[in-house]
């Protein structure tokens, strides 16, 4: 089988959760990562676990959404590594808000980043691929909001289908340079930012036909599987990742 032997990744919004765990998994396999947050010390921090535990990964902060960022973050790969071969567009936000009254404000937070900073980095990242004429993986990270309604997340969910429609739209323009484009779409996950809701983790194991949400090593090990060399003639997917929850769909509520 072949192997991810002297790939290099770019992980976006990676200082926890599971961008965290698909740096691990993917250092893991011999991959050298660069690990992405916007805040720095919690980069640092997550680089020099991954570094300690599984395999090279380095620190890159700064915010995914900024265009100029992420041309430097790609350019920095080709300093530290001199190529580029694995994009995961992990970087998002979540900002709750019923319709009738949510603000262009958060609109067009949930916008910049959710959409722009994945639009953006897959741009710089496909140039760079198609200059070095040895094809890559570009993974954005959907979720079952955009499959099914869920309620306050009106924006959110509408991000995450857009990303969805540009994975179609990029194996038009992509796949000739041997470049795939695929996307994953998480259901529940047990992470930090979830785990602070107490009754986060029953909730979803009541409604959940598997009966447990997913852990972050659900999420990663799928995502490891799109971006590696068996993977090579999947393009323009989405993989659902909620142990059957989209298709029965009770409201957590």
């Amino acid at each position: 089988m072949a192997t991810f032997k002297d790939q290099v990744a770019i992980v976006t919004g990676a200082g926890q959760g599971i961008g965290l765990e698909i740096c691990r998994q993917l250092a893991a396999a011999g991959v050298k990562v660069i690990l992405n947050d916007v805040e720095q010390a919690l980069a640092e921090e997550a680089a020099a676990d991954v570094q300690k535990h599984h395999g090279t990964c380095i620190a890159i902060a700064g915010d995914a959404a900024d265009t100029v960022f992420l041309d430097t973050i790609v350019e920095e790969a080709m300093r530290y590594f001199g190529r580029l071969d694995i994009v995961v567009a992990n970087a998002g936000i979540t900002l709750f808000g019923e319709f009738l009254t949510y603000t262009p404000e958060d609109f067009n937070a949930v916008m910049r980043v959710n959409l722009g900073g994945s639009f953006f980095l897959a741009q710089a990242a496909a140039r760079k691929m198609i200059e070095q004429q040895n094809g890559g993986r570009i993974l954005f990270m959907s979720s079952v909001t955009g499959h099914q309604a869920h309620k306050n997340l009106a924006a959110y969910g509408m991000s995450k289908a857009a990303l969805e429609m540009l994975a179609k739209t990029l194996v038009v323009e992509l796949s000739e340079y041997k470049i795939t484009v695929n996307a994953l779409a998480p259901g529940a996950t047990l992470t930090e930012r979830t785990m602070h809701d107490s009754t986060y983790e029953n909730t979803w194991s009541r409604i959940t036909p598997i009966g447990k949400p997913a852990t972050t090593q659900d999420i990663a090990q799928a995502a490891l599987f799109l971006v590696s060399p068996q993977a090579g003639h999947i393009t323009g997917q989405s993989l659902i990742i909620d142990g059957g929850w989209t298709v029965v769909s009770p409201s957590p509520y």
